[in-house]
């Protein structure tokens, strides 16, 4: 006995098919207790021991479940509003909240669908977290804009958030390369400068939610660091190059500085991983000649 409600993969794809934002994370919370309750009442020791009934397999959607609302747009077509009045600070909170909804789904959806390759319990330790904290930030980023008198749905959402889950469907590591260790590492370098924007505005709990946000992306980006360096030693493959590899081949267009090399760091993420992906090197920044 697992002490699961059912096996993990059966879980996450639940998930992927719950529409509404405040359900989905509520459902996405439920499971990820009893997969950490069962872990620490030692019921799961080892995917060896029960694989099918730890993990399971399962076949999830192509596109996750979504509210009718937000109206999802092409990302040039999504209005932009200056950050220094309400409706500009609901806007940016709107998208927060989009980026966080996408974000329960992404993790679920690598437990989910790569269930075919073997890995370390661990693994889904780390995901299934991310899962939860990422759930975390979609409630209370919610909670922030509805004491701004409005709500996740009220506005159009970028309708592109998905766009890398499709792309790297049949990759594994392609998945770990560009959603953590790419989109999410960009929200370590515009985070802070959120975080002075709702400082600035005299709104508190927005800047408590996001700072809770910002510290614990920082694990969420390891994770995809630490996994894809695992994958890649399972392959004999050099990590640096695999990632300028699969980034040049997933993501679409160049990485954006300024860098926010400390956090990036911590989250095991050095310069030379994604100073070649840049638009601008770092000495072209500087003003110094090559």
């Amino acid at each position: 006995m697992t002490g699961l409600p059912k096996p993990l993969a059966q879980m996450a794809d639940d998930v992927l098919r719950t529409a509404d934002g405040r359900e989905k994370t509520a459902l996405a919370r439920k499971y990820a207790s009893a997969w950490f309750a069962a872990r620490e009442a030692g019921q799961i020791t080892s995917p060896l021991q029960d694989r099918a009934g730890i993990i399971g397999q399962a076949t999830p959607p192509d596109f996750p479940a979504r509210p009718e609302k937000p109206e999802l747009k092409n990302p040039r077509d999504v209005p932009r509003r200056r950050p220094g009045s309400q409706a500009g600070q609901i806007a940016l909170l709107h998208a927060v909240a989009h980026i966080e909804l996408n974000a329960v789904d992404l993790h679920w959806d690598i437990i989910a669908r790569f269930t075919d390759t073997p890995m370390p319990l661990g693994f889904y330790d780390d995901w299934v977290k991310a899962a939860d904290e990422e759930a975390k930030h979609f409630n209370l980023v919610c909670d922030c804009l509805e004491a701004l008198d409005s709500h996740y749905g009220a506005l159009a959402a970028h309708a592109g958030m998905w766009r890398a889950a499709e792309d790297t469907a049949t990759d594994f590591l392609g998945r770990l390369a560009v959603v953590p260790m790419v989109l999410e590492a960009r929200g370590l370098d515009v985070t802070p400068g959120m975080i002075d924007i709702f400082r600035k505005a005299d709104l508190p709990d927005t800047v408590a939610a996001l700072e809770v946000i910002y510290a614990e992306e920082v694990g969420h980006v390891a994770y995809g660091s630490k996994w894809f360096h695992f994958l890649c030693g399972r392959h004999e493959l050099d990590p640096k190059d695999t990632f300028h590899q699969l980034v040049r081949t997933y993501f679409h267009g160049a990485l954006k500085p300024p860098f926010n090399e400390e956090k990036r760091a911590e989250a095991g993420l050095p310069p030379d991983f994604y100073w070649p992906l840049a638009e601008e090197t770092p000495d072209k920044q500087r003003g110094t000649p090559r």
